[in-house]
Order: structure tokens, then sequence, then C-alpha cells
């Protein structure tokens, strides 16, 4: 027992541990992903930033050798086939020079290597066969321009690039060059504009690996053939970007190069390491207290952790002791308790869901209440949850669910809004009690009160609504609709059926007759109903006159169909008489419109029975009802 308490009061402190090693090795772990991340992030970016730079230099190189190239070519092309004067054809390569910025001079040299023509005040007076770049047009019949040097010029005393071009007489012979130069300066001073940093460099070579330019200056004409970038790195790629240590100052650095194939020219920029990588480093220092002030936080919340770990043991063993009573609670009582939030997703269902439903608390929780009531049913419980407005507020609502072997059960719900509720959120809790047999019993007390309610309204012979149902049927519709019918309806000499037949047989025909009837105003809003007797009597709402004429002759020959034998009757089978009469403003009220359906009745009788009689017609007849039809008691007798 000892030994288990040791246990549990050093496992707070095994916990504490884990969670500071584990928090400061993730935050050192981070640091240093970071800064590996960050610093991969920087050379990278600064290779493609050095790459850009050499490719728009290039770009430069080739736009400054492409416009010199243009003119000397119209030069040599001109010289082939004309000998210009001196001052015109000098003139116009003073102009050529203006136009160019990158031309420092521009001339021509004869046959034999003397100056012919020439941009400057006064024409040289020395030879320059001497020159490399001449013996070449010399030797070679090619018209491409040539990119030479940087050689000291013998008139202004700085190193210079040669552009030169040969001039070949109309049959081809050699004829002189066409010669230009560019001060290696005019591309230092260019370079001298981009920020490479304090150790970085812009050099602008030779294939061979001739120096013809640099930023910072070097001396002109210097050679590098030797490395990398001319051994293997142009014979694999015009283009592209590496590190080395650098031939001039031997500091490692990243170097791009662009290789410009029209005119042999190579363009490198190149960039220290330390000096790429000098703001990562800030970062770093940055990050580095970052992440100490993160260490000392998280070694203060170890220790405020470890402070808090002996209440906390305290209080956890109050709350399982009282987690245990409720639980108890929970488990033992008869009706489910359920929390909800406020838009009804269950959080909590006590375990006698099992009991009640045969079902699990996993089977609702994280759903919506709705999902578990009967489609039929929700609109009542989305009531419910409205009358829920303040916590003194509470509901109740039955509603339909399925158990879990899928029979339906009946739920009687009280919902109030939580005094208390986790994490400042108003919560829901309800109580459900299965009602299913109390509501079983209500549905057949309900079933019991109907077949009462239907019972004191309907005919127990015939079915039709009893006399009383007629009453108010009439009385209501006659107070709704302007248009309203009614049909009396009495079968031809029933008292001879009955003589001779016997009322057993009588209550058959009135049977038969009914049904006939009932027919005519199935799903159509009307009503039909036995007047008294052998009598019955048709209310058609929304129905005239001439259309309630042919509902009565379709009854009348209905019933005649149906062959019903009669003795003594004329025609041998059972018929009907009917009278019709329609509301009009000549009638009083609903009694009145009963009258007048009674007289029509009464004198369809007169005509020889089986005929219907539209009250209507004995008006247009001439026939005053008031005066020439029997009162109704009279009416009943002669029946």
């Amino acid at each position: 027992m000892a030994s288990l308490h040791q246990a549990i009061h050093r496992k707070p402190l095994l916990v504490v541990g884990t969670f500071l090693a584990v928090m400061m090795t993730s935050v050192l772990g981070v640091v240093a992903w970071k800064a590996s991340v960050a610093r991969h992030a920087s050379l990278i970016r600064a290779q493609e930033d050095l790459g850009n730079l050499a490719r728009s230099l290039a770009r430069h190189a080739t736009n400054t050798l492409k416009a010199p190239d243009v003119a000397m070519t119209g030069l040599a092309d001109l010289l082939k086939y004309q000998s210009p004067l001196p001052v015109r054809f000098n003139a116009h390569l003073v102009a050529t020079t203006r136009s160019l910025p990158q031309i420092r001079e521009i001339g021509v040299l004869n046959a034999d290597g003397n100056w012919r023509y020439s941009s400057l005040e006064h024409l040289p007076d020395h030879n320059n066969s001497d020159r490399a770049y001449f013996a070449h047009h010399r030797d070679n019949p090619g018209t491409k321009m040539l990119v030479s040097g940087p050689i000291i010029s013998r008139i202004t005393g700085q190193p210079s690039i040669i552009l030169s071009k040969r001039i070949s007489t109309p049959t081809g012979d050699f004829a002189g060059v066409v010669v230009a130069a560019i001060g290696c300066d005019y591309f230092s001073n260019f370079y001298s504009s981009f920020g490479v940093g304090a150790q970085g460099g812009i050099s602008l070579l030779s294939t061979d690996g001739t120096m013809f330019a640099r930023w910072p200056v070097v001396e002109s004409g210097r050679k590098i053939a030797d490395t990398s970038l001319f051994q293997k790195r142009l014979i694999e790629s015009a283009r592209g970007s590496y590190k080395i240590t650098s031939p001039f100052d031997g500091l490692t650095k990243f170097i791009a190069y662009e290789l410009d194939p029209e005119y042999a020219a190579v363009v490198t920029v190149a960039r220290s390491e330390n000096e790429v990588l000098a703001n990562w480093r800030t970062d770093l220092i940055s990050d580095a207290v970052v992440a100490a002030l993160l260490v000392a936080v998280i070694v203060a919340m170890a220790a405020l952790l470890r402070s808090q770990f002996s209440f906390r043991t305290g209080l956890e063993r109050s709350l399982r002791e009282r987690e245990a009573r409720l639980r108890l609670l929970a488990d033992n009582i008869a009706d489910i308790v359920i929390v909800m939030d406020r838009k009804g997703y269950l959080r909590y269902v006590s375990p006698s869901v099992l009991t009640v439903l045969g079902m699990t608390e996993n089977d609702f929780l994280g759903r919506s209440c709705l999902d578990v009531v009967h489609e039929d049913d929700r609109h009542k419980v989305v009531a419910a949850s409205l009358e829920l407005k303040h916590a003194i507020a509470s509901s109740s609502v039955r509603f339909r669910t399925r158990r879990g072997d899928g029979a339906m059960a009946w739920l009687e719900a009280h919902f109030k809004l939580a005094e208390q509720s986790f994490g400042g959120e108003l919560e829901i809790v309800g109580t459900l009690r299965d009602i299913t047999k109390q509501k079983r019993l209500e549905d057949e007390l309900s079933s019991a009160n109907l077949k009462l309610a239907q019972l004191a309204t309907t005919d127990g012979l015939t079915r039709l609504a009893n006399r009383r149902s007629f009453d108010a049927f009439l009385r209501e519709a006659y107070a709704q609709h302007a248009i309203l019918s009614v049909l009396l309806i009495d079968i031809d000499d029933f008292k001879g059926f009955n003589d001779a037949l016997g009322h057993q047989a009588g209550d058959g025909c009135l049977q038969r007759i009914a049904e006939v009837i009932g027919s005519a105003t199935a799903k159509t809003g009307g009503l039909s109903a036995r007047y008294g007797g052998e009598e019955f009597a048709v209310i058609l709402p929304g129905v005239n006159e001439e259309r309630a004429v042919k509902v009565a002759d379709a009854i009348r020959m209905l019933v005649a169909r149906l062959h019903i034998h009669h003795p003594r009757s004329p025609r041998k089978y059972v018929t009907i008489s009917v009278g019709v009469a329609e509301k009009s403003d000549a009638t009083t009220d609903e009694l009145a419109l009963t009258r007048d359906a009674d007289i029509a009745l009464y004198h369809a009788k007169e005509q020889g029975r089986d005929c219907s009689v539209a009250s209507s017609s004995l008006v247009s007849s001439g026939l005053e009802m008031p005066s020439l039809a029997p009162s109704l008691a009279d009416l009943e007798g002669a029946r």
C-alpha cells in the first residue's frame, strides 16, 4: 500500500519532467529546423538572384556589341565598292561614335595596316598590321565581327576591347579592316552600379578565359582559363551556378555565369558565402533569443504544473466520488437524461437509454436530437426548443422514435436550460420518459370516443350521415356558399315493398340505395344523409341547379340499374324520385331551401315517380309553389 502511494506521488513529477523534456526538445528542434530551412532558402534565393543578374548582364553585353556590329557591317559593305572622300567619311565616323556611346573611337585600316579613315580629330600615323586581329582578318575571308583584347591602345594608352570586321574587294581580296575600340572601364563602371557586396564581383570574359573587364577592377587581360568554369562548366552548359573558391581573393563564393554564343563572351556574377548568409545569421541570433525566452517560459510552466498537481490530485479524487454518485443515480433512474448544446447536438445520454430503448449512449452522442425523432414530429420538438428563452423557462413535447429493434416508441420530453454550463455555452437538459403504453391507452380511448361521436352523427342502418348531421352541415354550407343545391330523394312505393317482402328486405334495399347515394358525394365536399324513413338528402356546395339535376338523374339511373325486385311496382323493380332546389335570392334560409326541394319532390311523385324535378321548373311553368303546394305535413301524409 505504501509503495502504491509513492508511485502515485511520483507520477506527477514524471509527467512534469516528461513535459519539460518534450517541450525543450520541440523548441530546440523547431529552431534548428527553421535555421536549416532558412539557410537553404537563402542559398537558393541567392543563386536565383545571381543567375537572373548574370542573364541580364549577358543580354547587356550582347546589346552593347550588337549595335557596333551592325554599324561596322554597313561601313564594310560601303567600302567594298566605294572610296569616299576622307573629309566626308571621317565626319560619318564621328557621327557614328556619337550615336554609340560605348564606342570610344572607330577607324579603317587599309590592306597594309595604315590608317585610312578615323573618327579622331587627327588621323593616327602608326601601323597596326602587327595586331592579332589584323592578321586574323587578313588570313580569314569571314565577315563575322571579331571581339578581341583587351589591349593597350596606341592612341589613348588605355586598355580597350577591340571590335574588328574584314573589308573585302568585289573580287573577295583583303582590302583592310574596320576597327572600333570600347574602353574596358565602360563595362567596369556599368557593373559598379550593381550591389553584389564588398566581397562580390562581376566579370566579362572571352571564352578562352581572358578577362575583358571586372568590378572591382583587376588587371585587364588576366587569364583564368584553368578554373572549373572553362575546364568543365561551359562545356556542359551555357549557363549555370555553383560554389567556388575565388581565384581573385581565395574566398568561398557562389557564382552564376551566362555565355553569349554570338560574340563568345561570358558574364560571371559572384557573391561571397559570408555575405549571402549575413541576414540568415542575424535571423538565427533573433531565433536563438526567442528560443531562450521560450525555454525560460517552459521551465516556469513546469514549476507551475508541479505546484498544481497536488491540488489537482485532491480535486480529482473529489470529482471521482461525485461522478460515482451521479452515475449511480443515472444508471438506476427510470427516465433517460440527456444534455444538448443550443444547436441540438447530444453531449450526454444516461445509461438508462439501454433499458428504455435498447440502445447505447454511443448510438446518440454527437448526433442532432432531430436525427432520432420521427420526421413527422420534428416540428414539435423545434417549437418546444424555441420556448427556452431564459433560465427559468421549460417546455414539454411528445414525439415518436425508433427502438433498437426497430419498433416505434413514444417519449415524453421535458426540457430546461441549464443554470450552469461547461465552457460558458448554454446547454439544454432534458428528461425522456417512455409513454408508449400510456399513448396506446390514450389512442384506444380516443378511438372509442371517435366511434361514439360517429354513432351520434351517423345513421346506424345506412352508414350515411343522420338527420342531425344533415341539419348542421346544411346550416354551415348555406352560410358559407353563394351557390348551393339540395336533393331530396324518396324510394317509390316503399311501403308496398315492405308489405310484400318484409322489413328485412326493406333494410337491405335501403342499404344498397344508400351506398349509391353516398358515392355521389364521395371526395366532393358534399354530404349524403338519411333524411328519415325511406327518404335521403344530398347537399352539394358550389353546384348549381342544372348540374344538381344531372347528379339526381345519375343517382336515379344507378338505382334503377340495381334491379332490386319490387313485386308491387308497375316497373317490377325499385325506383326513386328526386326533388332539386338551388339557393337563390328568394331563398330566405336553409329551411326554405329544404322546403323548395321537398315541394319539387312532391311534384316528381305527382308526375309518375322515377323522375327528377327542379324547383325552378315549377316557377317557370307558372306553378306558384306556396299557393299550389300542400303543407309539408300534408305531403308527408300523402306519401
